[in-house]
């Protein structure tokens, strides 16, 4: 699914459209919690495992693999399968410590002003930086998909930032504008996000949504959400108010199909953005 998509996206050079000979690239993926794979809380790892082998065949230089979890970092990386899917692929995982994290400054930020510690290890000296963000419900943000999934890159006491979590989703789609993100939607969990805790609240996708505009990524991949639970009310692109706040920043486009006008959800076997 993986490769499948990225030839949806870049053509018959897939990651190679993105990805050359000698990069160093940043792979941020989900691993927020210290949850097995099939709860949903996380980036599936098969998806991280099957990124980091294809950087590589690209002639990747070096593959980093980051997070700054809610939960220990340790039990996070290794209960989610993440850890593993990176080491065994020839990936370095950058965990974070105080010195890694630097004040940094988001142009007409709502939220991250004036000023916010953000983990900028893993950026540094960095030529490509890819998203691997997982879709799922979110008890404050809606749902939490591309652009939500650089919080983990925040530091200090960001749970101050809940009180406008969309203005704070905002200014990180303005400060981070990756290479590339896919979105996680094997599994999405349907409710009790964004940690979960049962099986039975996750539905079967089996969908993939790349895209290098999150903000396309994300308005898609709430009308997949809505269509996967249609009684539910809150998944809508309306109640995610960072889509709309992006939007009018000019950060993105929540007109996704006009990015490809040949994508049409019903039609689409995996999807691409």
């Amino acid at each position: 699914m993986v490769r499948a998509v990225l030839a949806t996206l870049g053509g018959p050079d897939g990651i190679k459209a993105f990805v050359k000979k000698g990069d160093v690239v940043a792979v941020k993926p989900n691993a927020g919690f210290s949850q097995p794979p099939e709860i949903g809380a996380t980036t599936h790892p098969d998806v991280v495992a099957e990124v980091v082998r294809l950087c590589f065949a690209a002639g990747a230089k070096e593959v980093r693999v980051f997070d700054n979890p809610i939960e220990q970092f340790e039990k996070c990386f290794a209960a989610s399968g993440i850890r593993r899917a990176a080491l065994e692929n020839g990936a370095r995982i950058l965990q974070p410590s105080k010195d890694d994290f630097r004040e940094v400054s988001v142009p007409g930020a709502v939220a991250l002003k004036p000023s916010w510690p953000f983990f900028v290890r893993p950026f540094e000296g960095a030529d490509k930086v890819i998203g691997l963000s997982v879709l799922k419900d979110h008890n404050l943000a809606v749902a939490t998909m591309a652009m939500k999934n650089w919080y983990g890159c925040l530091g200090g006491p960001r749970n101050q930032l809940h009180q406008d979590i969309h203005g704070s989703i905002a200014d990180l789609a303005a400060l981070v504008q990756p290479t590339l993100v896919i979105l996680d939607a094997t599994r999405i969990l349907m409710r009790s996000g964004p940690t979960g805790g049962n099986v039975s609240d996750c539905a079967s996708a089996n969908t993939l949504v790349a895209g290098t505009d999150a903000v396309a990524v994300d308005a898609f991949a709430v009308g997949l959400f809505r269509e996967m639970d249609g009684n539910d009310r809150r998944h809508t692109e309306a109640a995610c108010r960072y889509l709309a706040l992006s939007r009018d920043r000019k950060i993105g486009t929540t007109d996704w199909k006009s990015l490809n006008p040949s994508l049409d959800r019903k039609n689409i076997p995996l999807a691409g953005g």
